[in-house]
């Protein structure tokens, strides 16, 4: 064999076996279908649906209402935990400003009027006595006046602690009381309030609504569906990855995505890959895939334009080696 023969062949060899080995040789390009994360929005509390503000089919934004649930029993605890709370606010105002100059003035009062009853008593009994001495009354007598002077000085021990009491005012301990009490309803209320929120559905992320489970009027149970929402501006596309490509596919892999009824492909990239493999479904088979483990991955689509259906069937042309960030 000549060597100007030989060269020019091995060269024709080596470049089939290079584009036979290059990232376009049919391996990368899977199929799949559009798909969107499903998001269901479930009933918090067991009421009547009283309203629904959006229709099937509608792009919604985050934040935006979905449904209304009748209020009316959580409006009543919410007004009882804010009138309760208003109370304990006015005690603890009550307690910081101290006692009436009214009350002290009254107590002060009561002071002086026993200690006259005091007095009285204590002369009364030192009649009784007198006259017990001279033999001139019974025990008895003598006895009661002792009772009722002991009664009256009691009264105004009573009275003179209470006067100290007003006069000295709130002590640290009622205070701090009166500032948990008014911490608790402050937590009832809030509390309360959320749940009052949670009669309204709203749309947690932007997205699309799929389905709404239940009519105004129907009662749905706790924990159980009322709408299902298709979040994201775009659907992504689902394709699974031969077991040969996985070591060559991760997060930000470039991609394009030819969608049926679409002329043009549109850029996008790999947004996430699973960990585990599983057996290729029917509807992605090839004739080369057959038999083969893959690996499921979604792939984002770049595309700020109208939302695109999903369930519709997509061919993805994964860049092997180039990033789409």
């Amino acid at each position: 064999m000549k060597p100007g023969i030989a060269l020019p062949a091995l060269a024709i060899i080596s470049a089939a076996f290079m584009a036979g080995c290059g990232p376009d040789n049919g391996n990368n390009h899977l199929v799949g279908q559009l798909e969107s994360d499903r998001i269901e929005l479930t009933a918090e509390v067991s009421e009547p649906i009283v309203e629904r503000t959006v229709v099937e089919g509608q792009a919604v934004s985050a934040g935006q209402v979905i449904l209304r649930q009748n209020t009316a029993r959580v409006q009543s605890r919410l007004d009882e935990a804010q009138a309760t709370l208003q109370q304990s606010r006015a005690r603890y105002d009550e307690l910081v400003r101290g006692p009436r100059r009214e009350l002290i003035l009254a107590a002060q009062a009561s002071v002086r009027g026993a200690q006259k009853e005091l007095a009285f008593r204590e002369t009364d009994l030192s009649r009784a006595e007198e006259v017990f001495a001279r033999q001139l009354a019974s025990p008895e007598l003598r006895d009661r006046a002792v009772v009722a002077r002991d009664s009256a000085k009691a009264n105004l021990e009573n009275l003179e602690a209470r006067l100290d009491e007003l006069l000295t005012g709130t002590t640290a301990e009622e205070l701090r009381q009166a500032e948990e009490a008014v911490r608790q309803a402050e937590a009832r209320a809030r509390s309360v309030q959320i749940d009052l929120d949670r009669h309204t559905t709203l749309a947690p992320v932007n997205g699309v609504i799929d389905s709404l489970l239940f009519e105004p009027g129907e009662r749905p149970v706790t924990g159980q569906p009322m709408a299902i929402l298709l979040s994201g501006e775009q659907p992504y596309a689902r394709i699974y990855v031969p077991e040969s490509l996985r070591v060559q596919v991760g997060p930000g892999t470039a991609a394009r995505i030819y969608i049926d009824g679409r002329e043009e492909a549109l850029p996008g990239h790999v947004r996430w890959v699973s960990s585990e493999s599983a057996f290729t479904p029917y509807f992605a088979l090839t004739e080369r895939d057959r038999g083969r483990l893959s690996y499921v991955a979604k792939v984002d689509i770049e595309y700020d334009s109208e939302r695109l259906p999903d369930g519709v069937p997509v061919e993805v042309l994964l860049l092997l080696g180039e990033s789409g960030e």
